[in-house]
């Protein structure tokens, strides 16, 4: 009896145990769950009053030791403008007593620049300017970055450091100088904001952004934006309005780190089909100075529905192509998808997918068939005879659809490739998705219907989807015509290939490079999305 008693207790006893093993982290992630948004309330006003650049994260992806208490963390705050970190109890006190890097500083009167120190942190494989031992090999929070030319040096080298002048580093070339813009601000005032080098285009419009470019020397700036190929197109569009204002003199040069789905306009300018943090910053700013000079031409889009000739146009900037057909339905419907849930389209994977499932759809309804009987093709006034069509695809750069070079095609003896900047547009047909698909995956090629210096389309009958550079709409019977703009400057990134083709098919893509000097006291502007 006994026995089965103390059974019994045990018995209960491990449930108990068992029940608060299982409660107890339940019960404590529901309690931060309820006061996470009471500190993000907090936190977030502080961030806005602060000059840090905080950005708070529940989880560093390295040893990160606070530069207040000098405890190890696991979650807190970093500032990315001078990469101070706080732990969550600290930020305050962290706000309080450490400077931030100093957007706008007046020059010593010596005229020299030192270095600004921040404790601990320092990059991994990082060298003492002093000593040239490794820094940062201690499990504490030890050892001196500069937040400029990010030079590292021990705690016990610092004092005997010969040099304390700061020479803003290896990339001296992309930094404005503090004392610059404190001279430009004394002859222009303005918010300190305006004088940033980092630009949300979500908060702030880039022709906005590109103000700065006004306030630096003429020929120096580089633009790089962060994004897919329809927030270069928005830049671009800023940039031509500066030259309607007589701007000319401060059109910065642009270049791209690939973020959206497609990328096309990236990987025909050498910068990859897409970026997922794979290569360090560093070697990306490297990359950028390394760059190669192109000009870029840039197309008018102008559609006159039928009937209301009297209404005006609609005129669209075109970098990348323009289609009638299966791919504009896809992108059409992918679209109208992601306007009714944005938060699902935050992959480049299930977007392709998205893609990939609207294209399926098509092949078995096809709903852009007989194309060829709706619609009438000129190139430079000539009209072509269409074979039996459901899509026209106009392109002004090499690749298509994520990543297919559509003009050179495929076999033993492709096309020859296209250039950015030879004022010509390569006019191809497509007999459907399924068509769409075999082009992507190299089993065919498409229908090449010529080149030409100005296109036009007209849409005798019915609706047909319609885009540019991954803008679609539904069209009605209408009118296109596609002209020659205007042409950007652009940066080339040719020292490693973005796609599996052969060398000798990636060299005839490279565009005629016109090389311009700005390697002496060039500026930097990253735009992002």
């Amino acid at each position: 009896m006994e026995e089965s008693t103390k059974e019994l207790r045990e018995e209960w006893t491990l449930l108990l145990w068992t029940t608060v093993a299982v409660l107890v982290p339940v019960l404590i992630t529901l309690w931060c769950s309820f006061q996470r948004p009471k500190r993000k309330v907090q936190l977030k006003d502080l961030f806005r009053k602060s000059k840090h650049g905080w950005h708070y994260t529940d989880l560093f992806n390295k040893p990160t030791y606070c530069c207040v208490c000098s405890q190890p963390i696991l979650q807190g705050a970093f500032c990315d403008c001078c990469g101070i970190c706080a732990d969550e109890q600290c930020i305050q006190r962290a706000d309080r007593i450490l400077s931030c890097k100093e957007i706008m500083i007046q020059r010593p009167t010596d005229g020299r620049f030192y270095h600004q120190w921040v404790r601990g942190n320092v990059p991994l494989a990082s060298y003492c300017a002093e000593c040239k031992q490794q820094c940062g090999t201690q499990p504490k929070l030890c050892d001196y970055r500069c937040v400029w030319c990010q030079t590292t040096v021990h705690d016990d080298c610092l004092s005997s450091l010969n040099d304390d002048l700061c020479d803003l580093g290896e990339f001296r070339s992309v930094i404005i100088p503090p004392y610059y813009l404190y001279q430009v601000n004394k002859l222009r005032r303005r918010h300190p904001d305006e004088y940033s080098k980092v630009f949300d285009l979500s908060e702030l419009p880039p022709s906005k952004a590109l103000q700065l470019c006004t306030l630096l020397p003429p020929g120096s700036v580089h633009v790089l934006v962060c994004g897919g190929d329809g927030t270069v197109g928005w830049v671009l569009d800023a940039i031509d309005t500066m030259k309607l204002k007589g701007q000319d003199q401060f059109i910065p040069l642009v270049t791209i780190l690939p973020l959206g789905t497609g990328n096309d306009l990236a990987n025909s300018l050498g910068w990859g089909a897409g970026y997922a943090g794979e290569i360090p910053v560093e070697q990306v700013l490297r990359n950028v100075l390394e760059a190669e000079v192109v000009k870029m031409d840039r197309w008018k889009v102008q559609v006159v529905s039928k009937g209301n000739y009297f209404r005006k146009p609609k005129v669209l900037s075109m970098n990348n192509y323009f289609s009638v057909g299966p791919d504009a339905l896809m992108a059409l419907n992918f679209h109208a998808h992601r306007e009714k849930t944005p938060s699902f389209f935050s992959s480049r994977i299930i977007n392709k997918a998205v893609y990939f499932l609207y294209g399926t759809k098509d092949c078995l309804v096809q709903e852009c068939k007989d194309l060829d009987k709706r619609i009438e093709l000129e190139l430079d006034g000539e009209q072509v005879n269409l074979p039996s069509l459901e899509g026209i695809i106009v392109c002004n750069i090499g690749y298509w659809g994520g990543g297919c070079r559509l003009w050179e095609g495929m076999g033993d003896e492709p096309y020859p490739p296209t250039r950015v900047d030879d004022g010509l547009l390569e006019v191809v047909g497509v007999y459907g998705s399924f068509h769409c698909a075999q082009i992507q995956v190299k089993l065919a090629n498409p229908v090449r219907l010529g080149q030409a210096h100005t296109v036009r389309l007209v849409l005798k009958s019915s609706r047909m989807p319609m885009q540019v550079d991954g803008e679609p709409w539904a069209q009605g019977p209408c009118t296109i015509t596609i002209t020659h703009k205007t042409q950007a400057l652009m940066l080339y990134h040719s020292a490693e290939q973005t796609d599996d083709d052969d060398s000798s098919a990636s060299e005839c893509e490279e565009p005629s490079a016109e090389h311009i000097d700005t390697t002496s006291n060039t500026q930097e502007t990253v735009t992002e999305s």
